[in-house]
């Protein structure tokens, strides 16, 4: 048994120990409380109610002398529950029994934390006579439990890092075979959607791995993210003649606008090396991602041809227009489609601060 258990015990025994309220009034018996290593204190519930007896015990615990406690109301105890919404004083009055864990703080001395019981004891005619409090010391049982609560929240970090990681493997490993996937139907098949599935899953896997090297609850820098999306684009789909025009400033965001913002940026920079240059030689894309004060603003253009006659983007019905609704959900996102024939495309999406953080 523990020591919590038997003080406990012994609290409860002496809560429905018989004739209590004419035991009290004995100076030997009072003599025997003091010997108690539990904290006990009693007050007197004739007329207005005050404490009258206090033993060494509650005097250390409480952090107030028996001189300072009698003749004072149950308020006068200092304590609250771990929330701040209930007195320990107040709880004695209003509930019997155990009536809850409460914290101390003591001047010149560190906090304790206490179990709390309180009993009213009544006289041979039922009147009640006394109020009986008893304050059982569980700081290190508390700060046990919160050790072994840190050490869960610990491990289950550690898991949750080897989720991510493995996630992102996965991710990697499928837009690979998608990839090759890609390759070997060129001619068969129309592949240009298994290359936008490939590009997409990549701005997902690379989120991930942004993920698992930071803590829990940080931001996701989308500069240095959209700079990972940009290469991979390119690298993936190279076409000779065509530069990036690449500048981007640390901006921290949540990963809830940072996955969408990187998936509208996959997805325009696809489209530009496919499309914004047919029937020439080569031209520019460009990426920028700037903190103009409290906003961020990211531009993706290019030098191309610009959309055909008809054509707008994101269309509805598709996943981009979908993405971008995402973006402006998120973020609060701005976004202008400029397109003009022969002389290219530009998208750009402001977002402030504020609604993008985490």
């Amino acid at each position: 048994m523990s020591t919590d258990d038997g003080q406990t015990e012994q609290v409860e025994a002496l809560l429905t120990t018989p004739h209590l309220a004419d035991a009290l009034e004995s100076e030997q018996f009072r003599h025997f409380l003091d010997q108690v290593p539990i904290a006990i204190a009693v007050s007197e519930m004739k007329g207005a109610e005050r404490i009258v007896y206090a033993n060494p015990e509650f005097e250390k615990i409480s952090g107030q002398s028996s001189a300072e406690l009698e003749g004072k109301p149950w308020s006068y105890l200092p304590g609250q529950d771990e929330k701040g919404e209930r007195k320990l004083g107040a709880a004695i009055v209003d509930a019997s029994d155990f009536v809850g864990t409460f914290r101390i703080d003591r001047a010149g001395q560190g906090p304790t934390v206490v179990d709390a019981y309180s009993n009213i004891i009544v006289d041979n005619d039922d009147t009640p006579a006394f109020r009986l409090s008893a304050l059982v010391d569980v700081t290190a049982h508390e700060q046990a439990q919160r050790e072994e609560f840190e050490q869960k929240i610990r491990e289950k970090d550690t898991l949750l890092q080897e989720v991510q990681h493995r996630v992102k493997n996965n991710l990697q490993m499928i837009t690979a075979l998608i990839r090759i996937e890609t390759r070997n139907a060129r001619g068969k098949v129309e592949s240009a959607r298994f290359d936008r599935l490939a590009g997409r899953i990549d701005a997902v896997q690379r989120i991930y791995k942004l993920l698992s090297e930071q803590k829990p609850g940080d931001e996701i820098d989308l500069g240095a993210y959209l700079s990972e999306i940009a290469s991979s684009v390119m690298h993936s789909h190279a076409v000779e003649g065509i530069r990036l025009d690449l500048k981007v400033d640390s901006y921290p965001v949540s990963v809830n606008v940072a996955m969408p913002a990187g998936l509208v940026v996959n997805e325009l920079l696809t489209n530009a090396l496919k499309h914004a240059f047919t029937g020439r030689d080569g031209g520019t894309i460009t990426l920028h991602s700037l903190v103009e004060g409290d906003s961020c603003r990211v531009v993706i253009a290019d030098d191309g041809v610009g959309f055909p006659a008809g054509v707008s983007w994101p269309q509805h019905g598709k996943l981009s227009a979908l993405i971008v609704r995402s973006l402006r959900d998120n973020a609060k996102a701005d976004l202008k489609v400029d397109s003009t024939a022969g002389k290219g495309t530009r998208i750009t999406i402001t977002f402030k601060r504020a609604s993008a953080a985490a």
